[in-house]
C-alpha cells in the first residue's frame, strides 16, 4: 500500500467508512483520522504512528454536531469557550459517554473534543455518520506535519489516502483545556493564546508536560522531536560552545552568520508570533533534513503564541 494524495472528500469518506485510516488537514496540523466509534479502526492509528496506547486521542466533530452526543455534561465556562473559539484550535476535555470507546481515551472517563476550522475537513465530517479520532499524522514523537507532503514523507506505506487541504494556517496543535473541581485547567498550550483564553475564563491554571500517564494528548515531556540533537538557549552562547560542529539555527527574527552555520531559519523577520508559530514545525523538519550536526534554537517572548512555541521547543529538545 502506498498513500495517494488527493482532494476528494468522497474518496476519503469511503476509506474511513470501510474502517481504514486517512490523513486529514486541519488549521493546526494534519491529523491521522479513523472512525472514533470503531475500536478496530482506532487501533490502526496507534499502529501506524507507533503511538503508545496510554496516550489519548482527540475526537473531531462537525459544525453541525451536538457535543452532548459524545459527552455527559458541558460546564458553563466550556460553553463560553466553544461559543468563542469553535470551530478553531481549541480542544476541551469533558466526561465522555459510552459511545466513545475506551481505546480513544486510553481508558479515561474523559474525552478531548475539537471542532476543526478547515473547510475541507468540515465538508468531510458533514458527510460522515461518525466523528473522527485524530492525533497528528506523524510517527509518534516526531515533528508534526503541516502539509500533505509531510505526511506522505513519513507514512506513505502505512495509510491509503491523504486528503490534501494545503498548508496548515496555524501550524501549532490545539490548546487543550480540561476541568478539575469545576475549574478550567490548561493541559497543553497551542494555537489559542493564554491571553485569549483568560479573557473568557479569568486567571487559569497550567498543568503541562507529564512524563507518563498523560491526562490529555500532547502532554509527554519529550515530543515533536527531530532526529538531530536540538539545544535551546541563548544563541550567542550556543554558537560559541559548538564551534566544532556544523550548525542549523532556528531564530525568532535575527539572522546569525558564521563559517560553521549551515543555515539559519528566521521564523518571523517582523517579530510576529503567529507567523513564527505557522513556520515552526516546517522549519524544524527542514533543519532536521539539513547536513548540520546539531540544531540550535532560542526561546521566544513568553506572551501570546510565544508560550506555545517555547513549549514545543522545550519538548523537542528533551531526550
Amino acid at each position: 500500500m502506498k498513500a495517494i494524495i488527493g482532494h476528494d472528500i468522497n474518496k476519503a469518506a469511503e476509506w474511513l467508512t470501510s474502517g481504514n485510516i486517512v490523513a486529514i488537514p486541519t488549521e493546526t496540523v494534519y491529523g491521522l483520522a479513523a472512525n472514533a466509534f470503531s475500536q478496530h479502526a482506532v487501533i490502526k492509528i496507534f499502529e501506524a504512528k507507533d503511538r503508545p496506547f496510554f496516550d489519548p486521542l482527540i475526537v473531531h466533530i462537525s459544525k453541525n454536531d451536538d457535543p452532548l452526543k459524545y459527552v455527559k455534561e458541558i460546564p458553563d465556562i466550556a460553553k463560553a469557550l466553544m461559543n468563542r473559539f469553535w470551530p478553531g484550535p481549541l480542544t476541551l476535555i469533558l466526561p465522555k459517554k459510552d459511545i466513545i470507546p475506551d481505546i480513544v481515551t486510553s481508558g479515561q472517563e474523559t474525552v478531548g473534543l475539537r471542532m476543526p476550522n478547515h473547510q475541507l475537513t468540515q465538508q468531510l465530517l458533514s458527510i460522515l455518520s461518525f466523528p473522527l479520532a485524530a492525533p497528528s499524522a506523524n510517527p509518534f514523537g516526531y515533528i508534526s506535519p503541516t502539509s500533505a507532503h509531510h505526511v506522505f514523507d513519513q507514512l506513505e506505506n502505512k495509510i491509503p489516502y491523504i486528503l490534501d487541504g494545503g498548508e496548515s494556517t496555524v501550524g501549532l496543535e490545539s490548546t487543550i483545556i480540561g476541568f478539575e473541581d469545576n475549574e478550567p485547567v490548561v493541559y497543553r498550550l497551542g494555537g489559542i493564546s493564554l491571553e485569549e483564553i483568560e479573557a473568557i475564563t479569568g486567571k487559569i491554571n497550567l498543568k503541562l508536560n507529564q512524563s507518563s500517564n498523560p491526562t490529555a494528548p500532547g502532554q509527554l515531556k519529550s515530543h515533536y522531536s527531530p532526529k538531530k540533537q536540538i539545544l535551546v538557549s541563548n544563541l550567542h552562547e550556543l554558537i560559541a560552545n559548538n564551534e566544532d560542529k556544523k550548525i542549523a539555527i532556528i531564530s525568532y527574527k535575527t539572522k546569525y552568520t558564521g563559517d560553521n552555520i549551515v543555515n539559519n531559519w528566521v521564523l518571523s523577520e517582523n517579530g510576529n508570533l503567529a507567523e513564527a508559530g505557522v513556520n515552526l514545525f516546517k522549519v524544524l523538519r527542514e533543519a532536521d533534513q539539513s547536513n548540520a550536526d546539531i540544531i540550535l534554537g532560542e526561546f521566544f517572548p513568553e506572551e501570546g503564541l510565544g508560550r506555545a512555541i517555547n513549549d514545543r521547543l522545550k519538548r523537542a529538545a528533551s531526550k
